[in-house]
């Protein structure tokens, strides 16, 4: 039997550890239960928010409707000559996958190492970093539809992936719920260095031949080196998105900053690094508040103890307007912003 709670505090369930409350509180652990919810009709007609691991939103305010976090477990494999298919229930932590792939030597994820969140928000998020993203790797999800109590499988085509977008976060926002994800990855790795700093410390290892361990052990020295942990300081790791602008526009800002750091972005397109933005405006380590930047990453906006939600996004505000009045660029939030 389904445990409907009311006026639950959210702060244990947001990485912000925003002290935000829900109205109603429901935890799935199965598919069935989604069916049962859905059932009563009083669900189906209330503001409703979806949760995994709570990593990716700032809860501006509380939330006066229901709140579904999902907890569906579950990791199972096919092997198919050199490819592997996993199947992962949308409740499951992210890392915990990572980590399960690169002990059986499936490769694909293991750049991907110790990024918060669940296996059921990846595919909403298109979750990328050092080169690798979400889509390269995914074949289908599973997916409860809300208006009809039905599931329907999206393959990769139908979940239109973009850089850090995809269908779930425009079209089909709020209509459905990601209950489980299927991966395609390979006994045979491809292995990727070229981002960021991972050639160098594998280098500084002395490893010339990594491995996917050697891979993700590296990737998650780099971000636990740069990024805080939300068990210690609350944040929603990347705040923003690294802005995707044209050839025009970046000759415009690389006359003026010569300097700024850029990577290729696809589609005809430059990514600029936001962080690095955000840091020529004086942003790395400020405090405002109970709010502020991190001390090694500008990227990353973090709860110094007792932030509201509404003190955090006037935060960012203010860190937008000032990197648009000094570069001309837009930053968009990556969080989702929960009113």
């Amino acid at each position: 039997m389904l445990q409907i709670q009311e006026n639950v505090s959210l702060k244990n369930f947001n990485t912000f550890g925003i002290d935000a409350a829900a109205r109603y509180f429901v935890e799935i652990a199965h598919e069935g239960e989604l069916v049962e919810l859905f059932a009563d009709p009083q669900w189906q007609q209330t503001e409703r928010l979806v949760i995994g691991g709570g990593s990716n939103l700032l809860l501006v305010n509380d939330f006066n409707g229901l709140v579904i976090r999902i907890n569906i477990r579950g990791i199972e494999h096919r092997i198919s000559h050199n490819d592997v298919f996993v199947d992962a229930g949308g409740g499951e932590v992210w890392n915990d996958l990572v980590n399960y792939c690169v002990a059986h030597e499936y490769a694909g994820i293991e750049n991907l190492s110790l990024i918060p969140g669940s296996v059921g928000a990846s595919p909403i998020q298109n979750i990328g970093a050092y080169g690798v993203e979400l889509k390269d790797v995914f074949v289908s999800c599973k997916a409860f539809e809300i208006a009809t109590s039905t599931f329907k499988t999206f393959s990769k085509d139908d979940c239109k992936f973009g850089y850090r977008e995809s269908v779930f976060k425009n079209e089909l926002k709020g209509l459905y719920i990601i209950t489980s994800v299927k991966f395609q990855l390979s006994l045979i790795p491809n292995i990727n260095t070229q981002y960021g700093a991972i050639g160098q410390e594998l280098a500084n290892r002395g490893i010339t031949s990594p491995t996917i361990k050697d891979v993700s052990q590296v990737v998650s020295h780099i971000r636990v080196s740069k990024l805080p942990d939300p068990s210690t300081i609350g944040n929603a790791g990347s705040f923003f998105k690294n802005p995707l602008i044209s050839t025009d526009e970046f000759k415009r800002v690389h006359d003026l900053f010569p300097d700024v750091v850029n990577y290729p972005g696809g589609d005809g397109l430059i990514k600029l690094a936001a962080g690095w933005l955000i840091e020529q405006c004086g942003w790395k380590g400020k405090v405002v508040g109970n709010t502020g930047t991190w001390k090694n990453q500008a990227l990353v906006l973090v709860n110094h103890g007792g932030a509201t939600g509404a003190e955090v996004y006037a935060f960012s505000s203010q860190i937008i307007d000032s990197v648009y009045t000094k570069f001309g660029v837009m930053l968009q939030r990556e969080v989702n912003i929960i009113n």
